[in-house]
């Protein structure tokens, strides 16, 4: 009996990504790329139409809804296809939102191609796989609670590493400009810091945001 093949949807907005992302998968038996979109709207519209197992999903577009976000809508329809984030991006700025919002899996585009098919395959039947720098900084996250920062904590201090200011900050996540003095903080204080610049350096060094 044919084992029903794997029905993929790449979401990039890159056709060079694209382009790689099919030639690998396709030589792949039991894989089938089905549809491409460029935007994370377009991926959310087309994964709805229910002819796709693993949406293959970036996590940073052009323009508009994210990958984050794109995967939220996505998984939460019922009888949804399963989402594998597949990025450039590992630091807790991008991988927390991207589990939070229900990916079944996080690998980084540089893994071999052998891994990103069993990566694939792995996501289509429910389970998780996390690239390991991934995978370690969450047990790191696990093993020390008290000094991680929180999913709010992360995005304050990425927006600050953005050049923001305190009261963009909040115009942005909706917060007042009380809440993000707080919340910057507790970072601070987790950090072992006593300002934006060294916050900044100290949590790029860890790993907790893009430098």
């Amino acid at each position: 009996m044919t084992e029903t093949p794997v029905r993929l949807l790449l979401a990039d907005d890159h056709p060079v990504v694209r382009a790689g992302l099919r030639a690998v998968l396709e030589t792949e038996p039991g894989l089938v790329v089905v549809a491409e979109a460029a935007t994370a709207e377009d991926a959310v519209t087309r994964a709805a139409r229910g002819d796709i197992d693993v949406v293959l999903m970036d996590l940073q577009f052009g323009g508009g809804m994210n990958g984050a976000e794109a995967t939220a809508a996505i998984t939460a329809r019922p009888g949804a296809p399963r989402v594998l984030i597949v990025t450039t991006f590992d630091t807790d700025a991008d991988t927390l939102p991207a589990i939070e919002a229900g990916a079944t899996g996080y690998v980084l585009k540089d893994a071999p191609p052998e891994d990103l098919a069993a990566a694939v395959r792995t996501a289509a039947s429910g389970r998780t796989t996390l690239a390991p720098t991934v995978a370690d900084r969450l047990m790191n996250r696990l093993r020390t609670p008290g000094t991680t920062l929180t999913r709010r904590e992360t995005e304050v201090l990425a927006l600050v590493a953005d050049g923001l200011s305190n009261q963009a900050i909040g115009h942005r996540l909706h917060l007042t400009e009380g809440t993000v003095k707080s919340h910057l903080a507790r970072v601070f204080a987790k950090l072992d810091v006593d300002s934006r610049t060294a916050a900044i350096a100290t949590a790029g060094r860890l790993g907790l945001i893009r430098r």
